[in-house]
């Protein structure tokens, strides 16, 4: 392991891939949930890869805990607290950020006290809208009435709660979109994720747009979307400090940053990815998709770990430079120059352009370069 390295915090995400039912626009590794006893197992699986990561991480302090999915709001409140367990009794976890992805037909004050007995620092809903005739169209299975309620359910029990709000649906009312913001205003949530939607290879949606049926508006009318969202937001108090994450200072997603922040995490739980650096360079796996191959798989051998690629040094300056431009803090070009061995050179013209903004170790991408990411970091890596 790189010493350097291990003073950063370690994040552990967890991810739960059972769904009540898939959403048209999702490309994530999904399952419906179909079999009890295969979740069960399915836990007893993950506790065991997570040892397997302890004896691999060494003994590292965690600063974040994320149940991602999939619908994670699904684990029983003894499956959820088992894991959380199992991570507090393998590392350092004092102090960290402990997270769950919610549905809002799963915010009940049971599986709240659950939650709340269990550890859970931070509810993240998957709201999308407010709007009735968006959430159909959406494949979504609450309202927007249930969305109401669970959100103002998880503000009154959490000091930490985030909303995810999607932009962009073809077809919707004049307004949905102001209204949404207003409600989430209303309601006091403290982060807001905002996702443009965009039409996956493989999904129902974009088998319904090769059939002309279009459910993503175009490219400008999503930035007039954009435009809006970021100008409300940041004039009501919030931090655009991601470009699609906005929060109430102090309460931006940890584990997240960890991500941009080029920092080690754990990944479990089927079709996880991790990071991990080691004396040999940055480590990149991945985990076995299917439920039933990742319980095999542990069983097996003691991980489901099915990739597990040490990235070159071009690769992994590349990650952490698409990854660090993303949020409002920047890279360290400190940090970069040791990941490639050699400082980065930039061209004046990207600074000029207002692409870019550089102060003592700190390059970051402006408003207007977070906008041509990919193209500004294909520039500076060139």
């Amino acid at each position: 392991m790189t010493a350097k390295n291990n003073r950063d915090p370690l994040a552990v995400y967890l991810h739960w891939p059972y769904c009540a039912a898939i959403c048209p626009y999702c490309d994530f590794n999904v399952h419906l949930d179909k079999r009890a006893d295969e979740g069960d197992r399915l836990v007893s699986a993950m506790v065991a890869d997570l040892a397997y990561w302890r004896d691999w991480t060494g003994a590292r302090r965690v600063g974040s805990i994320h149940f991602g999915g999939g619908t994670p709001s699904l684990l029983s409140g003894p499956q959820l607290k088992m894991l959380i367990d199992t991570v507090r009794s393998l590392w350092a976890t004092e102090g960290a950020e402990i997270a769950l992805e919610a549905n809002p037909n799963d915010v009940t004050p049971e599986r709240v006290q659950a939650w709340r007995t269990a550890g859970l620092t931070r509810l993240s809903l998957g709201v999308q809208s407010f709007d009735d005739a968006v959430l159909k169209r959406l494949g979504r299975d609450h309202n927007g009435a249930s969305a109401q309620a669970a959100l103002s359910m998880a503000v009154d029990n959490f000091a930490s709660v985030s909303a995810d709000l999607i932009f962009g649906v073809a077809g919707e009312r004049d307004g949905r979109l102001g209204a949404d913001l207003d409600r989430l205003l209303d309601l006091g949530v403290s982060h807001i994720s905002t996702y443009q939607l965009t039409i996956e290879p493989g999904t129902a949606f974009a088998r319904a747009e090769a059939r002309g049926n279009r459910q993503a508006v175009g490219e400008d009318r999503s930035a007039e979307d954009f435009e809006t969202i970021s100008a409300r937001l940041l004039a009501a108090g919030y931090c655009h400090y991601e470009v699609s994450n906005f929060a109430k200072p102090g309460s931006e997603s940890r584990h997240n940053l960890a991500y941009w922040r080029g920092q080690d995490y754990v990944g479990v739980g089927p079709g996880a990815h991790g990071r991990l650096w080691t004396d040999s360079g940055r480590v990149a796996t991945e985990t076995a998709l299917r439920p039933v191959d990742y319980i095999k798989a542990v069983s097996q051998v003691g991980t489901a770990i099915t990739v597990r690629d040490t990235l070159s040094a071009d690769e992994t300056a590349e990650e952490y430079v698409m990854m660090g431009l993303r949020i409002e803090d920047g890279l360290s070009l400190s940090k970069l120059e040791d990941i490639q061995g050699a400082p980065l050179v930039v061209d004046p013209a990207l600074i000029n352009d207002g692409l870019l903004s550089m102060n003592g170790d700190r390059l970051r991408a402006t408003s207007q370069g977070r906008m041509v990411l990919d193209a500004l970091t294909r520039a500076l890596l060139l």
